[in-house]
């Protein structure tokens, strides 16, 4: 379709403007959908209209309009309109434009809202057009987000000339599936979502394009699925081992573990390639899951990959599996970025010659000049660091290996099933007996003072703590908490206590080095922006205060709270949140009366909605344009079962009759959108 700027009425400047809310072409406007729609199909005669009532009124100008300017920056513009049942004041505040435009005797539809002033019936600022031409009165209107520049009247007539100037729209979903599942047809449901005949006809409008974003994202997932699936993957022969490993471990193992160790052997014996997430809250147990896959590997004759999103956790994890594969005669390697030349050299050897049963490092595992003998199982920690390309970059270092992603970000199911629509989900919902909850409080500014007192008294007794903002630096808009500035005041308060710093702009190394010294002990208490919420293990921290909680999500907060109560001390989380609304406070409470993180995930969904669950961007999601994960759950049931219809009749949307359905998919997947 054509470019927006040859559109009637928009033009190069205006269509900088669109450009910034990501429509360059017509297209792109059509599937601008509104956030909401007004009812102005109700006319009312002037005496029957109610104060506070918003409506039509079709009136006639009694007297033109009079400015009176009150002061130096208000112009107070007023004009008298009547109908043959009564007189209307019609009020603007600066508003310099209406001046001149009215004529005595010229007949108006009006739309606002009706107040009383001295007695008086009055509408200030209403949406007015002359009668005969009526667009935007007398029927429902649509409202659309804006931007700076763009106004709602400019939005509504570019959209009305929009679907004007495309004519007829071709369709992409078969008649026979809009037929199964009940979907209107393109053309109608194009005109109804942006101009609907009623709210019915918008409801009918709405489903057809929730259900076509979501059919169209499973079908871009399903398919990249399908390719993974179709690929043969090493057999490990004997998956009984995992048995011999869980008798050495210092633990039982929980149900819910072993359930998830069954999922991944019964994928390691399949013969095709394993592509499986494994969810679990923080503490969960994913590391012994993920250290009986890779002895399971090694004891099948093969090498296993841990990558890692930090050095840090990378040595973590290198330590912790030392310390399981103890006097078995497991070789793990680590390779990161900072090892000396000497030290690559000997590891890229170890690697390339099998003498390296394990290896486990960051993005420098993947560097062209690691080559393994025989790689068959990748462990990825944290998904959400790592995006397909990187994983591919992996799989590409052995014959098509097994991978398995770990993350500790619980997400709700209808989410998980199409961020993760290429792997398989297991999920670990049980943690291990005798684990302390983490006590969490929500308090005002007020009792700041008791809480620095709490924290003075851990750190005294040798605990170590962490203090989480928003911001990084001051800025005069906002009066947020920021790191730099907190830090500061702590070392004032604390003179006596280490305070560290760490935040995202800081150098990878300095941040590095910064968590380096609180893990050993040298820092008491750790300033921080969100950057520590990924998986570093400081057992000795039992304090985790966060400033400003009311603008996290709650399954960043989740997160956050997870970095304490590693240790065998009892762990506190104190939100210091600042705004009464009743959202702030639900989200609160949430977060007091559960540590578990499927619930608060699913409760963050339902308060804020997926576009702010937390930065779902970050995990690779397209930006919902009309769907809404948490509402229409029902819609996507229908959605996935649809995607299965069609890639069981043709797998790979080759046929003509879903080439048009195949394109938009490659699209999503192309665009590098999904799955990062």
């Amino acid at each position: 379709m054509k470019d927006i700027r040859y559109l009637k009425g928009v033009g190069e400047k205006r269509a900088e403007l669109f450009a910034k809310k990501g429509i360059n072409t017509v297209e792109d406007l059509l599937y601008y959908f509104p956030r909401s729609h007004e009812d102005r199909s109700e006319m009312k005669e002037i005496a029957d209209c109610g104060e506070g009532e918003t409506v039509c009124v079709s009136v006639t100008v009694f007297s033109p309009v009079r400015d009176v300017r009150v002061r130096k920056n208000m112009l107070i513009s007023t004009m008298i309109v009547s109908d043959r049942t009564g007189a209307l004041n019609v009020v603007w505040y600066n508003n310099r434009y209406v001046k001149g435009q009215f004529m005595t005797g010229d007949e108006y539809i009006l739309y606002g809202k009706i107040t009383r002033n001295r007695g008086k019936k009055e509408m200030v600022n209403p949406v007015y057009e002359k009668k005969g031409n009526e667009r935007f009165t007398g029927k429902i209107v649509p409202l659309y987000p804006l931007t700076e520049g763009l106004t709602q009247k400019i939005l509504q007539s570019a959209m009305e000339l929009a679907i004007k100037d495309a004519g007829r729209l071709e369709e992409y979903i078969p008649a026979d599936i809009r037929e199964k599942y009940k979907i209107a047809e393109l053309n109608y449901a194009m005109k109804n979502v942006h101009f609907p005949e009623d709210f019915e006809s918008y409801n009918i409008a709405r489903e057809r394009f929730v259900f076509e974003e979501l059919l169209i994202l499973q079908l871009a997932l399903t398919g990249h699925r399908e390719e993974n699936t179709e690929l043969a993957g090493t057999v490990f022969k004997d998956a009984l081992c995992v048995r011999e490993f869980a008798k050495t471990l210092p633990f039982p193992l929980t149900n819910a573990q072993k359930r998830v160790l069954n999922e991944i052997m019964s994928d390691c014996k399949s013969g095709k390639v394993m592509n499986r997430l494994v969810q679990g809250d923080v503490g969960s147990g994913k590391t012994a899951v993920a250290a009986a896959a890779v002895y399971a590997a090694v004891k099948n004759g093969h090498q296993a990959a841990m990558m890692a999103p930090t050095e840090i956790l990378a040595m973590q994890h290198k330590e912790t599996l030392d310390k399981f594969f103890k006097g078995m005669g497991i070789n793990v390697v680590l390779l990161t970025g900072s090892m000396k030349v000497k030290e690559k050299r000997l590891a890229y050897d170890m690697i390339s010659s099998g003498a390296a049963d394990v290896v486990v490092g960051t993005h420098a595992i993947i560097q062209k000049e690691v080559e393994f003998k025989d790689l068959a199982l990748v462990v990825a920690d944290e998904q959400h660091r790592f995006g397909v390309e990187q994983r591919a970059k992996l799989a590409a270092k052995g014959n098509d290996p097994h991978i398995l992603i770990m993350s500790a970000t619980p997400i709700p199911r209808t989410l998980a099933l199409i961020l993760y629509g290429d792997l398989d989900i297991s999920v670990i919902d049980e943690m291990p007996p005798g684990r302390k909850a983490v006590k969490t409080y929500a308090v005002g500014e007020s009792m700041r003072k008791r809480v620095f007192a709490f924290l003075e008294k851990n750190v005294r007794s040798g605990m170590q703590a962490y203090v989480v903002c928003p911001l990084v630096e001051e800025t005069e808009k906002s009066d947020l908490q920021n790191a730099e500035l907190l830090s500061e005041k702590l070392a004032a308060i604390f003179p006596d206590f280490k305070i560290g710093l760490m935040h995202g702009r800081m150098r990878p190394k300095v941040k590095e080095s910064v968590m380096d010294e609180f893990l050993r002990g040298d820092i008491q208490i750790l300033v921080s922006t969100t950057v520590i919420e990924v998986g570093v293990n400081v057992p000795n921290a039992n304090i985790m205060i966060i400033e400003n909680a009311e603008r996290f999500g709650l399954s960043q907060l989740h997160q956050l709270r997870g970095r304490v109560g590693r240790g065998n001390e009892q762990a506190y989380c104190i939100l210091i949140a600042h705004g009464n609304s009743e959202v702030t406070k639900k989200r609160m409470e949430t977060m007091c009366i559960s540590n578990d993180g499927f619930y608060i995930s699913e409760q963050d969904l339902k308060l804020r909605g997926p576009g702010d669950f937390f930065g779902t961007r970050q995990h690779g999601l397209p930006e919902m344009k009309i769907a809404n994960l948490f509402e229409d759950r029902d819609i996507l049931a229908v959605s996935q079962m649809a995607a299965k219809d069609i890639l069981a009749e043709d797998p790979k949307l080759e046929s003509e009759k879903y080439k048009a359905l195949r394109e938009r998919a490659d699209k999503i997947i192309n665009s590098g959108i999904v799955m990062n």
